[in-house]
């Protein structure tokens, strides 16, 4: 196969891999943009990112989706973590396993990117109605209220104290 053959084939089918995980109306949305300069990019992009490396054996879609989190959580691409979220999602990540990608990130990398990718993800994962914000407030209205009601006991126990210290000092 010539080398003109062999890119005509990465990028065909770098197309159909890109479109699968990021969308079609994104990924043809970003083609019709391309001018003469930027048209490179779209190709080097379809024929070597997704022609290549994406139809490789020997890592799922998945695997691929979450080692692109990390990486882009390395190089704080808050934009392409949006765009990979969704496309995660797509091959199959789940919230919990995103979470637990970009917290081995954050270690890693650093609080400031580890920050960065979470807010970006959180937005996508939101847009996506892909969790539900409900369990967390409850988690929190519970912690709340535990800890008032530690705050209670910790007073009874504290009142007759109180009151020892305060006949001393009437006497």
């Amino acid at each position: 196969m010539s080398a003109k053959n062999e890119l005509a084939k990465l990028y065909k089918d770098g197309l159909e891999v890109r479109r699968d995980v990021l969308g079609t109306e994104y990924v043809d949305g970003s083609i019709a943009k391309a001018n003469d300069f930027t048209m490179a990019f779209q190709h080097i992009t379809t024929e070597m990112c997704w022609g290549y490396a994406w139809t490789r054996p020997g890592l799922s879609r998945k695997t691929r989706s979450m080692l692109n989190l990390a990486m882009l959580t390395a190089l704080n691409r808050s934009a392409e973590i949006k765009l990979h979220v969704k496309g995660a999602l797509t091959n199959g990540v789940t919230v919990e396993e995103i979470k637990e990608v970009l917290l081995h990130a954050t270690v890693y990398c650093g609080i400031p990117a580890g920050l960065d990718a979470f807010k970006a993800a959180n937005q996508v994962l939101e847009e996506q109605g892909a969790y539900n914000k409900a369990p967390a407030k409850k988690a929190a209205k519970k912690a709340a209220a535990k800890k008032v009601a530690t705050k209670k006991v910790a007073a009874k126990k504290a009142a007759p104290a109180k009151k020892a210290v305060a006949k001393k000092a009437a006497k």
